[in-house]
């Protein structure tokens, strides 16, 4: 049998409930992580730690399985590379410092912020239209194209995970280049 085979309720993530408490935590989360990068921060062990645990803890949380099927795969690396573009963007668009002794900072400005916001409302706002009526014309647009059910939840959780782990490894990358340079030569990149 189909798992696009008709079935009484819904479709996908629906299935399994609406949003959760845990996921719109979550989401506030990654939210609140980005306004607190909003002011200067020192680039330490810290600032790259605390971020990636979350990021663990969300990859184990929503990441189980790997689906397969169809054209699944496709669809998880269409928006894992989408996560990779915007954390790339925004890694190039954040502050960086180092001052005269080496030590590094970084800011989110408004361009690296609006980055950071257009990735995780994307992912919220696909959520709230497939919960609120546009359900079915996703399920045609899956069953048109092959993918499961479950690589939606994969692709966007990938999407997000992706973007914030770019975006730590690059503005981490660009503080170190920042900090090794001659005392004469440390400028704001």
């Amino acid at each position: 049998m189909s798992i696009w085979a008709p079935m009484p309720g819904s479709w996908g993530w629906a299935d399994r409930g609406d949003m959760t408490f845990t996921d719109y935590l979550i989401n506030g989360m990654f939210v609140l992580v980005v306004l607190r990068q909003a002011r200067e921060r020192r680039l330490d062990v810290r600032s790259f730690v605390a971020p990636m645990a979350l990021v663990v803890f969300v990859g184990t949380h929503y990441v189980h399985a790997i689906p397969t099927g169809g054209e699944d795969l496709d669809l998880v690396a269409a928006l894992t590379a989408v996560g990779v573009t915007l954390g790339l963007l925004c890694g190039f668009t954040t502050h960086v410092r180092a001052d005269a002794d080496g030590t590094r900072f970084a800011r989110v400005g408004w361009i690296a912020g609006g980055f950071l916001v257009a990735g995780i409302s994307a992912r919220m706002l696909f959520v709230f239209a497939l919960q609120h009526g546009a359900g079915p014309a996703i399920r045609s647009f899956s069953i048109t194209h092959h993918i499961g059910a479950a690589a939606w939840p994969l692709a966007l959780v990938s999407m997000a995970l992706c973007e914030v782990t770019v975006r730590l490894v690059v503005v981490q990358l660009r503080g170190q280049r920042l900090a090794q340079a001659q005392p004469s030569a440390l400028a704001t990149v």
